[in-house]
């Protein structure tokens, strides 16, 4: 406990995992009073060097003195913070704040003095980095925007902290000590070394897992069957090439082998390490598992064992300690209540899992978070069933659970960069971290296609999952503005899957269609045009054609330069054996192959021959990688297709039973194509120089001095907006028809009077507002008929404004979620977003392209652009007004929510005739801040 003296309470928010440079996992925390005897333990397995570093003298122990100053904190002027593992420190860091002259200080002072000491055996680990970044968001919490730092020379490792940090920085050299200098205040230099960090950590904790050099199955049962027997059948079946072992404590004395694999009563009597532990026992003996684990040192546990957060509120706090306990050795978890995990790697040949068959090799990466659904998927992709045919299987393959700890968040990390994996498939029950997960996928989708069936629904009961007051739709949206391919259901998730990871990105939307049946070409033709797609006539080759009139047709069909992609259609003929299948097949192959740059899809009708043929190729195998035209970036990301790109190798050709649902990948994949080409430039977010950013800061400051949650009045809305050239046209209150009178002759007639209520604000087609006031008489007969129909002035709140251009009138709108982040929204203002749900949503800060496609994202877009011979209207505007709200947002997170409404859009100019903000304290911890695990 803190003594009275402290000027603050615990920050329990500063407590964070992280994981480290090697995969590792470690807890970062204030220091307190009550952490002295684990500094003198930590400092005496310093070395004298490292000593001599921090002191820049010899200084074998600390003094009461020292031991009193390191852990008494006011956690504003001083604070220490610790990474520990098992309970005990392996890193600290402290900071002083000091004025202008050195010496210690308070605010408003706003430097401080930072320094570090490191574990010898945990160096090089990463863990100062992650110190540092921690330290720096205490630090800016704090009202401190600079850190100084006073190195000896020789402490290279730690001048490399600093310098590598991505920040601002000084350097200089006095007295033998190199002084650094460094702004706090993250810049996109830094903002990219915190997430390369966090992508090679958190990649790295996933492999892992997912490598392991030896394995335990803890809770082999002693007689066949049951879960733990299954893995561990499972395991050695599938040809494991590291160290396997079973551990089941009641196991009989003498016993040292299970079905042929060591076996031991305890992971702790294991001679040897072990990298991963797949944990099958009931749920009230996995903490004991746990701790055996935590001591022999395994790196990670994959948890099978069910009872956890999906059997009820007994069950959350089990889970919830489960994962503490096992970070608390730095160890990360797949599950509870998983269903395994799968690596096809020749290096590794893992089947972790109760599946009892593994899927084929291949270049998809599957995460499935339930268990039956990762069933499902594994046994389509194996069976190669559903009508989608070919061996391209699988290279990993994870089984989340509950994923209390590692999700879909960490597996795509691993993703990213697996020269094993082209295409990434995921069936995702709940997302936890939206607003991570749109960052890592638009990165991901960058690099290599990934495809998403998101649930729909309520999160399972075992998931831990972020509150949102986004809907569905608005969350579907924002993931493929990330490059996402959002599917709906399995079956097309498995469609498009595999056409990605055998075929080329097609150029555009246009589409030949060439077979032997006309009723089939036309059910494809008409399936294209649904998709948006842009189909030629089929072309029938009738049921006479043979292999080689398909080879013909379907080679002049890829050498037309306006074909993107060819759909082909076959029926059986009659009597046709399975050597015509074969010989079909061949002349398919043999016309895609020469135009290896597009795709080519077949749609089957009970022709099992055929498809079994089209995917007769040995392996998907390795293929070069090669940059996207226009790309150059040293991860641009390679032209996704299947192995047979590769020279030399065989084509492969997806199949499908049905025209529906060939075109419907392929529609998917054009899309995907598109948002690929367009996200090699994805434009900028432009500076304005009459936006004054400091002046609407020192507003916003004053304004929360008033609350925590606060909406802004018409004054104070129209000032804020204004400090970003948003101007909002003026309206004065008139309680009384005199009132009314006088607002008109200042703001000139003609004028329009409102009611603002909130059942009639915004609501013409109720009758609240009058148009067009051409003089007092018509004014004062409209406030008559106003007060007349909707009661008195008080419940109508009535207000004039002058009359605006006409125009279309629209709805701009952004606010931060909790979960997603900044969002921003726009729509045509009334029926078509508040019945028919027409908005187009972004993530903040949107860029000049972004806000170019917001605008003719929405269906009735076209009412801007002169639909049925009106004028178009002043779009440039628009899209500008779309980028200074998005400034507003990104600039002060203390701004929640934005709405302007009605905005009038004309052929020349637009008016904003409403405005509403709301004002919140910003979160303590936001995505610029330091890389961490969700809490538990």
């Amino acid at each position: 406990m803190q003594t009275s003296s402290d000027r603050h309470e615990y920050p329990a928010h500063w407590e964070a995992d992280v994981v480290l440079r090697d995969g590792g996992t470690a807890r970062i925390r204030p220091i307190t009073v009550d952490d002295a005897e684990r500094l003198v333990s930590f400092y005496e397995q310093v070395s004298d060097e490292s000593k001599y570093y921090r002191f820049f003298a010899p200084y074998p122990r600390l003094s009461t003195k020292d031991v009193h100053r390191f852990t008494h904190h006011d956690f504003v002027d001083r604070v220490g913070l610790a990474a520990t593992i098992g309970g005990e420190f392996i890193a600290t860091v402290r900071y002083d704040r000091i004025g202008a002259n050195g010496l210690p200080a308070s605010a408003p002072a706003d430097e401080a003095e930072v320094a570090f000491l490191v574990q010898d055996a945990h160096q090089g680990r990463g863990v100062a980095s992650a110190l540092l970044e921690h330290i720096a968001a205490v630090a800016r919490e704090r009202g401190i925007r600079r850190f100084a730092a006073e190195v000896l020379p020789a402490n290279t490792k730690m001048i490399k902290v600093f310098t590598d940090a991505g920040y601002t920085q000084k350097r200089s050299f006095e007295d033998g000590v190199v002084r650094l200098e460094l702004d706090l205040e993250p810049t996109d230099r830094s903002l990219a070394v915190q997430y390369a960090r966090e992508q090679r950590a958190e990649a790295r904790s996933v492999q892992r897992l997912l490598a392991p050099g030896s394995v335990a199955v803890v809770g082999a049962g002693r007689t066949p069957g049951g879960v733990g027997r299954s893995v561990l059948g499972n395991i050695r079946d599938a040809g494991f090439t590291g160290r396997l072992y079973a551990v089941n404590r009641a196991l009989p004395d003498g016993q040292k082998e299970l079905d042929g694999v060591p076996a031991y009563r305890s992971v702790r009597d294991i001679d040897g390490p072990v990298d991963l532990a797949v944990v099958a026992v009931p749920a009230e003996h996995v903490p004991e598992v746990v701790t055996e684990c935590g001591e022999h040192g395994v790196q990670g546990l994959v948890v099978i064992s069910a009872g956890y957060a999906e059997s009820g509120p007994e069950g959350r706090e089990r889970q919830r300690a489960l994962v503490r306990h096992a970070r608390a050795y730095g160890m990360r978890i797949i599950g509870p209540n998983a269903f395994g995990i799968v690596n096809n790697s020749q290096d590794v040949r893992l089947n972790a899992s109760l599946a009892p068959e593994p899927p084929r090799p291949g270049r998809i990466g599957l995460f499935a978070q339930s268990g039956a659904i990762g069933i499902a998927l594994l046994s389509r992709l194996h069976r190669r069933g559903g009508g989608v045919t070919g061996v391209t299987g699988v290279s990993t393959f994870v089984s989340s659970g509950n994923r209390a700890d590692v999700s879909g968040n960490d597996v795509l990390q691993y993703w990213y960069d697996d020269p094993d994996t082209d295409v990434v498939l995921m069936y995702l029950e709940s997302i936890g971290n939206p607003r991570k997960f749109t960052r890592l996928a638009r990165r991901t989708a960058a690099a290599k296609p990934l495809v998403v069936v998101q649930s729909a629904g309520s999160a399972p009961q075992g998931h831990a999952v972020r509150a949102t007051r986004l809907p569905h739709a608005t969350v579907s949206a924002l993931l493929r503005q990330a490059g996402v391919i959002r599917v709906n259901t399995i079956t097309e998730l498995v469609d498009t899957g595999l056409l990605l990871a055998r075929q080329p990105l097609p150029r555009g939307p246009r589409v030949a269609i060439l077979g032997n049946s006309e009723s089939l070409g036309v059910l494809t033709y008409d399936a294209c045009l649904s998709e948006g797609l842009r189909p030629t006539p089929p072309l029938d080759l009738t049921t006479e054609a043979g292999p080689e009139d398909f080879r013909a047709a379907l080679s002049r069909a890829l050498a037309d330069d306006t074909c993107d992609a060819v759909v082909v259609t076959a029926i059986p003929a009659i009597g046709e054996e399975s050597a015509g299948d074969a010989a079909l097949a061949e002349a398919l192959r043999s016309a895609a192959e020469r135009a290896p740059s597009k795709p080519v899809l077949v749609v089957h009708v009970e022709l099992g021959g055929l498809a079994e043929a089209l995917s007769a190729a040995t392996s998907t195998a390795p293929r070069a990688r090669t940059a996207t035209p226009g790309t150059t970036a040293p991860d641009a990301a390679p032209e996704p297709g299947p192995a047979a790109q590769a020279p030399g190798a065989t084509r492969l050709i997806p199949a499908y039973p049905a025209a529906e649902r060939a075109v419907r990948a392929l529609a998917e994949v054009v899309k995907y194509a598109r948002w690929r080409r367009e996200a090699a430039d994805p434009g900028k977010v432009p500076e304005y120089e009459d936006i004054d950013e400091k002046g609407a800061a020192r507003q916003i400051d004053s304004l929360l001095t008033r609350g925590q949650g606060l909406t802004l009045g018409t004054e104070e809305t129209c000032e804020l907006l204004g400090r970003y050239g948003i101007q909002v046209r003026r309206a004065l209150p008139a309680p009384t028809p005199e009132d009314a009178v006088a607002a008109a002759r200042a703001l000139g007639y003609p004028v329009a009077l409102k009611a603002t209520a909130p059942h009639l604000r915004h609501r013409a087609d109720l009758g609240g507002v009058r148009l067009d006031l051409a003089d007092e008489e018509q004014l004062r007969r409209a406030y008559a008929e106003l007060t007349g129909l909707f009661g008195t002035p008080e419940e109508l709140r009535p207000v004039v404004q002058g009359m605006a251009p006409r125009g279309v009138d629209t709805v701009v709108r952004a606010v931060i979620d909790p979960a997603a982040g900044a969002v921003l929204s726009f729509g045509l203002a009334g029926a078509a977003s508040q019945l028919l749900g027409d908005m187009a949503h972004r993530l903040i800060p949107v860029t000049d392209r972004e806000a170019t496609s917001l605008v003719r994202s929405i269906r009735t877009a076209p009412l801007l652009f002169g639909w049925r011979g009106s004028a178009p209207v002043d779009t440039p505007a628009l899209e500008e007004l779309l980028l200074r709200v998005s400034r507003l947002v990104d600039d002060h997170p203390e701004v929640v929510a934005v709405t302007l409404e009605p905005v009038v859009v004309a052929t020349e100019g637009l008016s904003v005739l409403g405005a509403s903000v709301r004002l919140a304290p910003p979160p303590a911890r936001d995505d610029l801040g330091p890389r961490t695990l969700p809490a538990y």
